[in-house]
Formats: C-alpha cells, sequence, structure tokens
C-alpha cells in the first residue's frame, strides 16, 4: 500500500468523517474522547463510552497506519490509549461508561469494553510502537477471553434454570478481535489462529445458521428456539458476521467460510432489505411474525455498513453482478439519507419511512468506528482491489 490512499472512501474518511470527531470531541485536559455529538459535533453530554475510548483508538490507528499518516490521528490515538487505562475497576473489568476524567458510572457483565481495548490497543501499537499498547493488549484480550470461555465468570442473561440458550454476538466479536490480534501479535499467533478456527466453527456448526437465516440465539445444544427471542434475526449482525467468515476463509485459505459468508448474505438480503422504503431494518422475526423489538423497523446506521462491507467483498469474491448491485442500492441510500454532506459524518438513526429520528451524530453506542471502517476497507478494495491489506 502507499503512504497515503487517495481514493473517494479515503477523501470522505479523511475530510468529512475523522474531522467530524477531531473537531471538538478528543478531551484536551483529561484524555478520551466524548461521543455525546449532535448534528454539527457540539457536544451535548460528558460522560464517556467505554466502549469508545478503545474503538476510537482503534480508528485512529487504524487510519494511520492504512490511510494516511496524519500526525492529528496518531496523537488523538494517543490520548485514547493514555485515557483507556483509567476506565477498569479494581476486579481489572472495565466499565461501561465513566466521567469525564475516568470515574466508573456504569459496569455491566458484558465484556466488549474489553475486547474493542483489546483492539485499540493492538492498532495502536502497530501505529505508534509503544511496546507499552501490546502488553495491555494482551491483558484485555486475556480478561475477554476468560470472560468468553467461562474461566472468568460473568451473570448470565436468563436464568440457567430455566432457559438453556446461546448467543451469536459474543463469538462474532470474538473471531474479529482475533483477527485483529493475530495479525498484530506475532509471537502468539498460533494461539490466536486456534481460537479463530473454533470461533468460525461455532458461528458455521453451532445452530445459528439455519437454511433461513442467522439466528442471534439458539439452545445451548444448537437448537432453534420457537420463542420471540428465539426467532429474532438481527440484519445487521448477520451481514457483519458474514464478512468476518468470509475474511477468515481468506486469510487461512479455507472455502468453506468463504462459501458460507455468500450464503449468510443470500439468506439476510431478503429479510432485511425494506423493499418499500429501502434500508436494512433492525429487526426481524424469522417466521414472520411480530419482532418484540418496537424499534424493529428503524434503520440504524451501522447495518448498513456492515451491509455494504459483506457485499462488496461477496462481489470481490464470486463477481456476481447481484452484489455489486446490493452493494451500489444501499450506498445510493445511505448517500440519500445517512450522510450529512453539510455537517459530516452520518444520522445514526432513522424511521421506517428514513426521516430523521433524532439529529444526533453520536452517544454511547455511536461514535468513529462502523462508519470509518467501512470507509477504510472500501478505501482498501479501492486501492488494491482486495480486503487483505486492511486485514493484515
Amino acid at each position: 500500500m502507499k503512504n497515503e490512499i487517495k481514493s473517494k472512501a479515503a477523501i470522505e474518511l479523511t475530510e468529512r468523517i475523522l474531522p467530524f470527531w477531531l473537531k471538538g470531541s478528543i478531551d484536551k485536559e483529561n484524555g478520551g474522547i466524548f461521543t455525546c455529538a449532535d448534528e454539527k459535533g457540539e457536544l451535548y453530554g460528558r460522560e464517556k463510552s467505554v466502549w469508545f475510548q478503545g474503538r476510537a483508538l482503534w480508528t485512529f490507528s487504524k487510519a494511520y497506519t492504512l490511510i494516511k499518516k496524519d500526525p492529528q490521528y496518531l496523537d488523538a490515538a494517543k490520548s485514547l490509549y493514555e485515557f483507556l487505562g483509567k476506565c477498569s475497576d479494581t476486579d481489572g473489568r472495565m466499565y461501561f461508561t465513566v466521567t469525564e476524567d475516568g470515574r466508573g458510572i456504569q459496569k455491566r457483565r458484558y465484556y466488549f469494553s474489553e475486547t474493542f481495548a483489546a483492539i485499540g490497543c493492538a492498532e495502536y501499537y502497530r501505529a505508534s510502537g509503544d511496546s507499552r499498547a501490546l502488553i495491555d493488549a494482551r491483558r484485555y484480550f486475556d480478561i475477554a477471553y476468560d470472560c468468553f470461555t467461562g474461566a472468568r465468570p460473568v451473570a448470565p442473561k436468563f436464568n440457567p434454570e430455566t432457559v438453556s440458550s446461546k448467543a451469536l454476538s459474543p463469538v462474532m466479536i470474538m473471531l474479529s478481535t482475533v483477527q485483529t490480534m493475530r495479525a498484530v501479535d506475532v509471537e502468539n499467533r498460533e494461539r490466536y489462529a486456534k481460537i479463530a478456527s473454533d470461533c468460525l466453527d461455532e458461528i458455521l456448526h453451532g445452530g445459528f445458521l439455519t437454511e433461513k437465516a442467522l439466528l442471534e440465539s439458539v439452545s445451548k445444544e444448537g437448537k432453534a428456539l420457537d420463542t420471540p427471542t428465539g426467532r429474532i434475526v438481527n440484519p445487521g449482525h448477520s451481514m457483519e458476521a458474514a464478512w468476518f467468515v468470509m475474511l477468515e476463509g481468506i486469510l487461512t485459505d479455507n472455502k468453506e467460510a468463504i462459501e458460507a459468508g455468500k450464503r449468510i448474505i443470500d439468506i439476510t438480503y431478503p429479510l432485511g432489505w425494506d423493499k418499500k422504503h429501502g434500508g436494512i431494518i433492525a429487526f426481524t422475526d424469522v417466521a414472520g411474525k411480530p419482532p418484540v423489538q418496537l424499534e424493529w423497523d428503524m434503520k440504524l446506521w451501522w447495518p448498513q455498513c456492515e451491509t455494504m462491507i459483506a457485499a462488496r467483498l461477496a462481489y470481490l469474491l464470486f463477481k456476481e453482478e447481484k452484489y455489486l448491485q446490493m452493494y451500489e442500492e444501499i450506498k445510493a441510500y445511505c448517500e440519500q439519507y445517512f450522510v450529512d454532506h453539510e455537517n459530516g459524518e452520518w444520522y445514526g438513526y432513522l424511521h421506517y419511512d428514513n426521516t430523521v429520528s433524532t439529529t444526533l451524530k453520536g452517544n454511547i453506542f455511536k461514535g468513529p468506528f462502523h462508519v470509518p471502517r467501512y470507509y477504510m476497507i472500501m478505501a482498501a478494495m479501492d486501492e488494491s482491489g482486495s480486503i487483505e491489506p486492511y486485514a493484515k
């Protein structure tokens, strides 16, 4: 790859997406990033999402190494890295939200704060060469993996005596996390490769992937659950999992994984695409029954990003026109409804009819991650015709 990528996607990233966050969200006093940003990027809240300390650390570090060696990106990453160390409780587990100076507000059973901290530190190590960051990446990963395997107990979401189920999201996030760790932490590559293989096997053969959908939740034994929760499909998760799976297939020369990713796209798109108004909906019921999530027909920013990545990657791999059409269809939809051409960045939440639900550009869950990751992957594909420069 060149020292700087100058494709349309890279220009959008460097001129309209990352500057939105750099102009007022980096905390100059305490370090870290605020993500409660309104339409113009002005802050409306000062509590900090710990997810986004790690996610934004990954984003600015990755943009620095992959897209453009802009000192602003590295400076922002350094601020995020130094602040991240304040975000853990005395037991080593990370908070979910903290005050602007890093004092804990909320702590959840989920360990995604740790997975995002791991990939953020790993990419910061690659960008900066700071050996402390690699040590921290390993530490955060080990905590997350211990929670994932049960070696470190985590409170169950449902009473295991009455509900025996397992979820897709921890497995797919772990797969993506180890893909980053494997690329950066060379000394432990074999360990990460084994974990990635196990996660891939669970996604493809653990009961989640059926003839009709990639399910969000199945029984511990891998059987479909005929309940409102068991029938739910999250099209954004499914499309994200599809390209994680295809990427793993590319990196390990696993043709089954590449074909499985294609299959996930093929069964998910008809479930997720709103044929009347356009866009990928938030949730659906695989049996066509009423979804329990009241926001089921809303259009959120990140499922659009993940679907475009999956479709573009499928087109590169299979050269089937339907995937290019899928990509172009959603891209045009996002340009019309999600992209704020005046103020930069994307709106996050649209009603079913594509009217803007809220003008905020960031909150505890939305910040510089899914959108910039989409543009970075598109830029890598534009430059090389492959996703591999992004993944290595």
